[in-house]
């Protein structure tokens, strides 16, 4: 098998590996892009080329995450994972595993790690590395990785919920979600929700967005109930979709632009969390990006004039669009 042929066939675990370190589509690509040339411009084959790819792809994301993290720190807002629609890597003996470590709210999980813990947790717990590849991909020793193993497991065990959702049900719960934001359904919308559900919108700063943060079945039901009628009118589009292994729906302006995403994230029969990530610079790998300040002034627009014709006792005069709960 020739060196091409060996890394194409290990790109899907590759991309898989960098993304759930980064957190990033593009760098993720980026990464896995480096430790091709790495691997190309070798003169030696290595015994095992799995070893190899995925120690030169673990150590590239490291160091890049290392740098993004400052990055991170200075964000706009709240910052969520790019979104991921579907993972390359499959494996039948590891699909639970892998299913539960590409969602954001386990994405987010891991941003609490040190990238050391953060690689050690992803190439152990989740893809099942033998802890000699384990330390040799992240140049520490055996004991080492055990130990950086307990204190990443101790973090993420913490922050998960106690009774996770069933494919099924989260689907279920998805159909009924979805359908009553298209009817712009208050009460329906409210029915699905915890009562301490939470509304949280990644914009950077590059884009409106529904709510930085919004908590309450009654204050975001209020607002979704409220918003998506409006878009809907001026045709914007969406369509359900897994996002990160979760339920959600690409978001699009009537030229197929893509425009913004959400996720949900369900437990205890409810809908707890809600993201939407509208940041431009997130979505590109998705398609072309929709000019989200566009719409937000032609939704407007379409307020003022239905204001006009109704008077300003219409029951949605108050409430502004794309900006809602936002800070």
């Amino acid at each position: 098998m020739s060196k091409v042929e060996e890394f194409e066939e290990l790109r899907p675990l590759l991309f898989s590996i960098a993304y759930r370190i980064l957190g990033s589509v593009g760098e993720a690509e980026d990464a896995v892009q480096e430790t091709w040339l790495r691997f190309d411009g070798s003169s030696a084959r290595p015994a095992s080329a799995k070893a190899y790819l995925s120690a030169a792809v673990t150590r590239i994301a490291i160091d890049v995450l290392r740098s993004a993290r400052v990055r991170r720190e200075e964000y706009v807002g709240p910052w969520f994972p790019e979104p991921l629609l579907s993972d390359p890597y499959q494996d039948p003996a590891r699909s639970v595993e892998l299913a539960d470590s590409v969602s954001m709210a386990a994405l987010l999980l891991l941003e609490r790690l040190s990238p050391l813990e953060r690689a050690v947790f992803v190439l152990r717990e989740v893809f099942a590395f033998g802890f000699d590849e384990v330390a040799a991909a992240v140049g520490r020793s055996e004991s080492a990785c055990r130990q950086l193993l307990v204190r990443a497991r101790r973090h993420m065990e913490a922050g998960r919920p106690r009774f996770a959702a069933d494919r099924q049900e989260r689907q279920e719960l998805a159909r009924r979600f979805f359908e009553a934001l298209k009817d712009g359904d208050v009460g329906g919308l409210q029915d699905l929700l915890a009562s301490d559900v939470q509304l949280v919108g990644d914009g950077g700063g590059k884009a409106p967005q529904l709510a930085r943060a919004l908590m309450g079945a009654e204050n975001v039901a209020r607002v979704l109930g409220t918003v998506f009628p409006w878009l809907i009118r001026i045709d914007v589009t969406f369509e359900p979709h897994e996002v990160n292994g979760q339920p959600g729906a690409i978001f699009r302006d009537r030229d197929g632009k893509v425009l913004h995403i959400l996720a949900l994230e369900v437990r205890d029969g409810q809908i707890q969390t809600i993201r939407s990530v509208i940041n431009p610079d997130k979505l590109g790998h998705l398609g072309p990006v929709a000019d989200a300040w566009a719409i937000d002034r032609e939704v407007k627009q379409a307020r003022r004039s239905r204001r006009t014709g109704l008077g300003n006792d219409s029951p949605t005069a108050g409430v502004d669009p794309l900006q809602s709960g936002s800070s």
